[in-house]
């Protein structure tokens, strides 16, 4: 009997090579689905965020009866921040709206921000609290409170601090720079164009106008006294004014008692369960959703390549701050 043949090997390589394609092409159909897999995966979990299906709004609160509501402001007041009105606004009105709530407090630790945002915080809080009069709103104060924080807080029923708090700045600010002398050392020459006389009221980039200065004073002092007429309506005679008081001074929680700018020592489980009379607390602060997170993150590294354009556009545009 004769044996076979062993292939040549010419044929054998065409083989392997064969073998080899065809690995190749399940792997590459792997990943393909893979990827189309993670790419679904995406774009729903950000579609899903953006129409808030997955995170944001006001946490549900635990049925577990009679409870504290608690709302928190952290950080600068302002449009796009955690602590905009519309956030804040938005966590109040559901903490006062639970039936099973005994008392609702707002926990600040702001250095301020915008006074249109904490005046609209401000507003919304004296109005919830002349809807539901049945049920006490406090601020608890934890590090600080000041400025466009403290503007909030004023229209609570009362106002707790530590006594390290740092509570106050009742003032208004508005920064810039002046970039004159810089320029004419590099050389450079600026040239703008404007339709009205004082477009470029503020602008960094030329010599002071007397005028614009002193019309920003005065807008200045609008809002300070708008401030300290927020102020006077929040604390009415518990306030021991003094020429210092509404200078933009910063005092410590023990000082703010004593001049009437808080009431009294206390955190939020103290409030709870000693004057509220409710141990148990409900937090109905927002959480940020997925999108908004994801935002942030992409933001953040972004941010420090456009640092330098930013700053110039706010010196130019710079707009009053209660910080």
């Amino acid at each position: 009997m004769t044996e076979p043949t062993p292939p040549s090997w010419e044929r054998a390589t065409l083989e392997r090579l064969a073998l080899r394609a065809l690995d190749e092409q399940r792997r590459a159909r792997h990943w393909s689905i893979l990827l189309k897999l993670l790419w679904f995966t995406l774009v729903f979990l950000v579609v899903a965020a953006m129409l808030g299906w997955i995170g944001g709004g006001a946490k549900e609160p635990i049925r577990t009866g009679k409870h504290t509501a608690l709302v928190e402001l952290k950080g600068v007041i302002g449009v796009e921040s955690k602590a905009s009105a519309d956030k804040v606004i938005s966590a109040l009105g559901n903490a006062f709206k639970d039936r099973n709530t005994q008392g609702v407090v707002l926990r600040i630790n702001s250095p301020g921000g915008s006074p249109v945002q904490s005046g609209y915080i401000n507003d919304e809080i004296r109005r919830l609290r002349a809807r539901h009069p049945d049920i006490p709103f406090h601020v608890v104060v934890q590090d600080l409170c000041a400025s466009g924080g403290y503007y909030v807080a004023v229209a609570a029923d009362r106002i707790f601090v530590d006594k390290a708090s740092l509570v106050g700045s009742i003032g208004v600010i508005m920064g810039g720079f002046g970039f004159t002398s810089a320029m004419e050392k590099i050389g450079v020459e600026r040239r703008s164009y404007t339709a009205g006389d004082n477009k470029d009221f503020l602008d960094p980039f030329a010599p002071e106008n007397p005028a614009h200065r002193e019309h920003a004073r005065k807008m200045l002092g609008e809002i300070h006294e708008q401030f300290i007429k927020v102020v006077r309506q929040g604390r009415g005679k518990r306030l021991k004014e003094s020429p210092e008081i509404f200078s933009g001074l910063v005092w410590t929680g023990e000082r703010a008692v004593e001049l009437g700018l808080a009431d009294g020592f206390g955190s939020l489980e103290s409030v709870a369960r000693d004057v509220i009379k409710a141990e148990h607390v409900v937090d109905f602060t927002p959480d940020d959703n997925f999108f908004e997170q994801l935002s942030r993150r992409l933001g953040a590294s972004a941010a420090q390549s456009a640092l330098q354009a930013a700053l110039a556009e706010i010196a130019a545009r710079g707009a009053p701050s209660l910080r």
